[in-house]
């Protein structure tokens, strides 16, 4: 057993960081980890209370040591590995974190600064050097409507929104907040809105404003977003669109995102498409994918983004 008096202050940060990685570790365990007598946990444990660092302890069999919420906030302690895996999240995700200006960049720093310097040196390498290409699909929504947003969800309050759609129509709506979802890059808001009596995802950089009403709700008990955001995404939009594929259900699905709509066997081996967008062309740029024949029988938008969309196709092959 080494020397318990040697840095008592050091084996006090090692204690935290112990209790960090392990909410609930018993002193005995702490014991065992630091190489120590038993008296000495609740020793270490005095010093990081004495130090401002709320440290909780709960008696009886599953009792044990954990960070308590306090006001000030308790050092992080990482690994070289965690430093590192964290900037390259954050790189992956955001593409101006080396941008000091930028409030992620900024944040970023902070959280640098305050790591040990042979800790931060490869995370900081990585963050001076590497050159993120930027996620053109993603868009990084207004922070503060993002917060609001959950909040609400987490509160169970109604919320009113104001929402611009891609084709440039907007309108307000009270809505249900059952969650926040982020897929691919973007972020949704998956909820229930009163005015039309549906299920809607709506995209979160696009809400204009939102206020959050006294009116609480119930989600359903049953949720899953994921799924239900992919199973209502191409719901509620301005155009509806019905689509023929002249292949069969089997053929077709994966083919497709679920953005477009709803798939369904139709007659004679045929796959019929229903959903809707605010955006026809981009609608029809998706569909061009398909190694089939297929037909646009409803929805006069998409049918005329297609076309123009086919003759310039024809012009790019034909004979100079």
């Amino acid at each position: 057993m080494e020397s318990e008096a040697a840095n008592p202050t050091s084996r006090a940060l090692l204690a935290l960081e112990l209790i960090q990685n392990t909410p609930g570790i018993t002193a005995d365990r702490l014991a065992e980890k630091l190489g120590v007598s038993d008296r000495a946990p609740r020793r270490y444990v005095g010093i990081l209370r004495e130090a401002g660092i709320p440290i909780d302890a709960s008696r009886g069999r599953y009792g044990g040591y954990r960070v308590g919420r306090g006001v000030r906030l308790p050092p992080l302690l990482f690994t070289a590995g965690e430093a590192l895996g964290i900037v390259m999240a954050v790189l992956d995700g955001h593409h101006d974190a080396g941008d000091p200006t930028d409030p992620v960049g900024s944040a970023l720093g902070k959280l640098m600064r305050a790591m040990p310097g042979p800790v931060a040196a490869q995370a900081e390498a990585v963050r001076r050097i590497t050159a993120a290409a930027p996620d053109r699909a993603a868009v990084r929504p207004d922070a503060a409507t993002t917060g609001t947003l959950v909040q609400a969800c987490e509160e169970q309050r109604v919320v009113r929104i104001t929402y611009r759609s891609g084709a440039g129509t907007q309108w307000s709506t009270d809505a249900d907040p059952w969650a926040v979802v982020v897929r691919h890059g973007r972020w949704y808001l998956l909820c229930h809105a009163h005015a039309s009596d549906a299920v809607r995802a709506y995209r979160v950089d696009r809400v204009r404003a939102v206020e959050v009403l006294e009116r609480s709700f119930v989600p359903p008990a049953d949720l899953d977003p994921v799924r239900l955001l992919e199973e209502n995404l191409a719901s509620g939009w301005e155009y509806e669109v019905e689509v023929v594929i002249d292949a069969a259900f089997a053929d077709v699905v994966g083919r497709l995102p679920p953005t477009l709509g709803r798939l369904e066997p139709g007659d004679e081996g045929t796959t019929r498409l229903v959903g809707s967008t605010s955006n026809p062309v981009w609608y029809a740029e998706q569909l061009a994918v398909l190694p089939v024949p297929f037909h646009v029988v409803r929805g006069a938008e998409v049918a005329r983004a297609a076309r123009q969309i086919g003759l310039r196709l024809l012009a790019a092959a034909a004979a100079p």
